[in-house]
């Protein structure tokens, strides 16, 4: 095949129901329904580890048509993938790059300075930080964390899913609010798995609102032009959520 290379295809592809009711979104559900999602991820994930082929699962959600979604009744994705995303290698060489420099996990540290500025940090609660990210992507570009170190989403015990379910519900009936109704897409990052010591990494969700279109500057560069900066996004939320 000369330069070109190819492989089998192998993988998993699941699609989660996150309701009955077909004009609920996920943003409206109660909140235990809520955290049955998360806990469905959760053993989901865990299921499909077993699967010594998979290094990867990444879980989304596209939520309306521009950004992807074609369905409209409330759900998300599970994709098991035999290798580890191009995105997901960068930020995982980023992150193992800082510790080698501090000996810290940069996530940490980025909590660490957020909370000492307050100045894009939309919530928190016991376990979890929302945040509007420096220099973000995309106007409203929000990040939910652990506070502890954590690797692996799938580790997260009861509690911390019902702190997780809390704060994403929060953030997106914010957006929900001021933005009515946006298009996004959410995603989980966790680390990789099998023989992967990362423990340097920190898994989290990243939220990124449809409302401004990559063009040719951005395929051009992979630089992204934001209008909106994360300070005044964060105020924005927090107004919404504060009510």
């Amino acid at each position: 095949m000369g330069l070109y290379d190819r492989m089998n295809g192998v993988g998993a592809h699941e699609v989660i129901i996150e309701t009955p009711q077909h004009d609920l979104t996920l943003a409206h559900l109660p909140l235990q329904d809520f955290i049955n999602v998360l806990q469905a991820y959760k053993d989901r994930i865990i299921d499909l580890k077993q699967d010594k082929r998979f290094q990867y699962i990444l879980i989304f959600k596209n939520h309306g048509q521009a950004a992807g979604a074609s369905l409209d009744h409330s759900h998300s994705q599970l994709i098991a993938l035999p290798i580890i995303p191009k995105r997901v290698s960068e930020e995982i060489r980023g992150a193992n790059a800082y510790y080698l420099y501090r000996d810290r996990c940069i996530f940490c540290d980025i909590l660490q300075q957020e909370k000492e500025a307050m100045v894009r940090i939309l919530s928190e609660n016991e376990d979890f930080i929302a945040l509007c990210p420096y220099a973000a992507r995309f106007p409203f570009e929000t990040w939910i964390l652990p506070k502890k170190h954590e690797v692996y989403f799938e580790d997260s015990s009861p509690n911390q899913l019902q702190s997780l379910a809390n704060i994403l519900k929060k953030i997106l009936l914010a957006l929900n609010q001021i933005l009515n109704n946006p298009p996004y897409n959410f995603l989980i990052h966790p680390a990789p798995f099998y023989g992967k010591d990362v423990h340097y990494y920190h898994w989290h969700i990243e939220i990124i609102p449809k409302l401004t279109n990559v063009a040719g500057f951005e395929w051009g560069t992979g630089f992204y032009i934001n209008p909106t900066p994360p300070e005044e996004a964060c105020k924005f939320l927090q107004e919404a959520i504060t009510l």
